[in-house]
C-alpha cells in the first residue's frame, strides 16, 4: 500500500520580540525570546527521528516581514540538517512574513521548496515509486482578501495531492480574514489532505479527507495558552493517522483558586505556592494568569494582596528558576452584585460611563498613536471586534467594581 510521512507545521513566528514582556527578569525573558528557534529544533528533531519523507510549513515561518538575519540564519542551519538526510522541505509564506518586504536575503539549501506568490504545483517522489502533488501559493503582501482557494486545481499524475494554505475558514475566528475559504470549497478540490495555517489554535476540521491547523509551534501571548506543536502526520491510500508533537518550551495558561477557606494572607499564600508546585514540569517554563475566587479577607490583608506584594513576593521566588511557573497578573475574582441598567437609570454617571463603553469604535482613535509609530506598527495586529468589545467590558466591569468598594 503506497504511503507518505510528513511534518505539518505552521505560524513558526521565528525571532519574534515578545513585545510588552521585556519586564520580565532578564533570564525567564531570554528563555522566552529563543522559544521560537528551541520549538523549529524540536520539529527538525522529529523529523529525523521518524523519517519523514518532506515537511511542510504552511506560513508565517517569520514573525515580520524585514525578517532578521538571525531568523534566517537559524532556520537555515535546521534546514540543512534536514538536507543531510534528503528531507524536502515545502514552505509557503503568509501574512506576517509575506514576499514584499524589505529584508537581506539568505539563500536556503536546495532541499527548501519555496512556492511563488501564485497558486502553483511542486512534485515529491519517493524511492519506492510513490509521488506527490503539492499546491500552495507564498502571501505577495500583508493583506491577501481574494479566495486564493479558487485557484486551486488538481493536477493528475500523483499518487496523492496535498493543498497547503494560509487563510480563513469563513466564519470561524476572530483572526483577520486572509484568503478566505469553507470547508466546501476545500472537498471539491479532491485533495488528500489540507495543511492550513493562520489560525493559532490547533483544530482537525475534518478527518476524511483531513483538514488540518496544527497551530502555532510556541504561545507568544496569555491569549495563546496550552501546549504548541505540530502534527506527524502517516497518510495512506485507506486513511490518515495524526500525532500531535509538543515543541512549545514556554507554556501559557490560566489557572483559578477557591480562597473562600482562607482566613488570611498567609493561607492565600500558601493556596499560590501550591498551585504554583502543581503545575511546574520538567524542561519548560509556564506563564500564568491566577484568578483567586471568592476571597474575605480583613481590609488590612487584602490590601497587601491588591498592591502587589503578593505577586511580587511569587515573583521574586521563581525569577531564578530554570523550570519557572511565573505569575504574570493575579486577578482578584470578587462577587460584587449590580444591574448594569438599574444603575444607567439611577445614576447620570454610571449612564455616561455605560454609553461611553458601548462606543467600541472610539477605541481605535485612543491607540491609534501607537498603530502610527513606525516600529510598533510593524508588530501590531489590529484589535478584532470581539476583542475591542472584551476589551471595554473588562474595563468597564473594572472601573464599577472599584467604585462600589470605595
Amino acid at each position: 500500500m503506497k504511503k507518505v510521512t510528513f511534518i505539518h507545521a505552521a505560524d513558526l513566528h521565528l525571532d519574534s520580540p515578545m513585545v510588552g514582556l521585556n519586564h520580565l527578569p532578564k533570564s525567564l525573558f531570554k528563555k522566552l525570546q529563543e522559544s521560537t528557534f528551541e520549538a523549529l529544533t524540536k520539529i527538525v528533531d522529529s523529523a529525523l527521528i521518524h523519517q519523514v519523507d518532506f515537511v511542510i510549513f504552511a506560513g508565517d515561518l517569520f514573525d515580520g516581514e524585514d525578517r532578521s538575519i538571525r531568523a534566517q540564519i537559524r532556520f537555515r542551519k535546521e534546514m540543512e540538517r534536514l538536507a543531510e538526510k534528503n528531507i524536502s522541505v515545502y514552505v509557503i509564506h503568509g501574512n506576517h512574513d509575506h514576499m514584499e518586504g524589505n529584508w537581506t536575503q539568505i539563500s536556503m539549501p536546495d532541499n527548501v521548496h519555496i512556492f511563488s506568490h501564485e497558486v502553483e504545483v511542486m512534485r515529491f517522489s519517493k524511492n519506492e515509486g510513490v509521488s506527490v502533488h503539492l499546491y500552495g501559493f507564498s502571501y505577495p503582501k500583508r493583506h491577501v482578501y481574494n479566495q486564493m482557494i479558487n485557484y486551486y486545481s488538481k493536477k493528475q499524475g500523483a499518487d496523492f495531492h496535498i493543498g497547503i494554505l494560509h487563510g480563513n475558514l469563513e466564519g470561524s475566528s476572530d483572526h483577520d480574514k486572509y484568503a478566505p475559504f469553507s470547508l466546501n470549497d476545500l472537498y471539491e478540490k479532491d485533495f488528500d489532505y489540507w495543511a492550513l495555517g493562520h489560525i493559532h489554535k490547533r483544530n482537525i476540521l475534518n478527518v476524511k479527507p483531513p483538514v488540518v491547523y496544527p497551530g502555532n509551534i510556541q504561545g507568544r501571548n496569555r491569549k495563546e495558552t496550552g501546549s504548541k506543536g505540530c502534527y506527524l502526520i502517516h497518510l495512506s491510500e485507506l486513511e490518515a493517522d495524526f500525532e500531535f508533537i509538543e515543541t512549545s518550551s514556554v507554556i501559557w495558561g490560566e489557572k483559578t483558586i477557591e480562597a473562600s477557606s482562607a482566613a488570611s494572607f498567609q493561607d492565600i499564600y500558601l493556596l499560590c505556592k501550591n498551585l504554583i508546585e502543581e503545575n511546574r514540569k520538567d524542561n519548560k517554563g509556564i506563564i500564568l494568569s491566577l484568578f483567586i475566587d471568592n476571597i474575605y479577607l480583613l481590609p488590612q490583608e487584602m490590601k497587601s494582596i491588591l498592591n502587589g506584594e503578593l505577586l511580587e513576593t511569587l515573583q521574586e521566588e521563581e525569577k531564578d528558576e530554570e523550570e519557572f511557573v511565573w505569575v504574570s497578573k493575579i486577578s482578584i475574582t470578587e462577587k460584587i452584585n449590580w444591574n448594569r441598567d438599574q444603575l444607567a437609570k439611577e445614576s447620570d454617571f454610571f449612564h455616561e460611563l455605560f454609553t461611553n463603553t458601548d462606543q467600541y469604535d472610539m477605541l481605535d482613535g485612543y491607540i491609534s498613536a501607537l498603530y502610527n509609530h513606525p516600529v510598533a506598527k510593524k508588530y501590531l495586529d489590529p484589535f478584532s471586534a470581539e476583542e475591542t468589545i472584551e476589551l471595554a467590558k473588562e474595563a468597564e466591569t473594572l472601573l464599577v467594581n472599584l467604585l462600589f468598594k470605595q
